[in-house]
């Protein structure tokens, strides 16, 4: 039996909590971690019985949705709702921490932070997690084996059909439709 590393576990959580944002935007899933147990989870969306930015469309002001509480502080305001100690935990969050959630992760405590995807990383906050002495590390999400089988199943399927009289631009429009399924 092949085990997923303890990364990969919780970078994998991470990546279903985003599955439940209403961010129209950006979908990010943040899971906060102690011991190898999991203390909070959060995503990107508006306050409890709040409108939602998939219903209503994004409230932008200077570029930036209003409405949209972000993934990091929904997790450690779960923590503060429930009086869930943050000091020395990790985050595993699916794309880079914004400069208000750096700063927030730094002041709740975190001593780690993983994220998958870079995204708009902020130089300050580099800076501010540099001097703090929290870790960043990237950890990408890997393809488990079967979403592999099921790839090259895909692509040999498609290279088959490249071979028949179909429409280039046809067969085009399907392997784009499949890379998408696969990234």
């Amino acid at each position: 039996m092949n085990r997923i590393s303890w990364n990969q576990y919780f970078m994998s959580q991470s990546h279903l909590l985003s599955r439940r944002s209403t961010c129209t935007r950006l979908a990010v899933g943040a899971t906060i971690v102690r011991e190898k147990r999991m203390i909070a989870g959060g995503y990107n969306g508006s306050i409890a019985g709040g409108a939602h930015c998939s219903d209503e469309g994004c409230y932008v002001i200077d570029n930036h949705c209003v409405r949209t509480i972000h993934a990091e502080m929904n997790a450690l305001l779960q923590c503060a709702k429930f009086g869930v100690p943050t000091e020395g935990a990790e985050i595993y969050v699916t794309h880079f921490p914004c400069l208000q959630c750096c700063k927030a992760l730094i002041q709740s405590g975190i001593k780690t932070v993983y994220y998958a995807v870079d995204y708009k990383n902020h130089p300050y906050a580099v800076e501010l997690f540099n001097q703090a002495k929290v870790k960043v590390v990237q950890v990408q999400l890997e393809k488990s084996q079967d979403d592999e089988t099921k790839q090259e199943f895909m692509s040999n399927l498609l290279d088959k059909l490249a071979e028949t009289n179909m429409n280039k631009e046809e067969i085009q429009a399907l392997y784009k439709k499949a890379e998408l399924l696969f990234s």
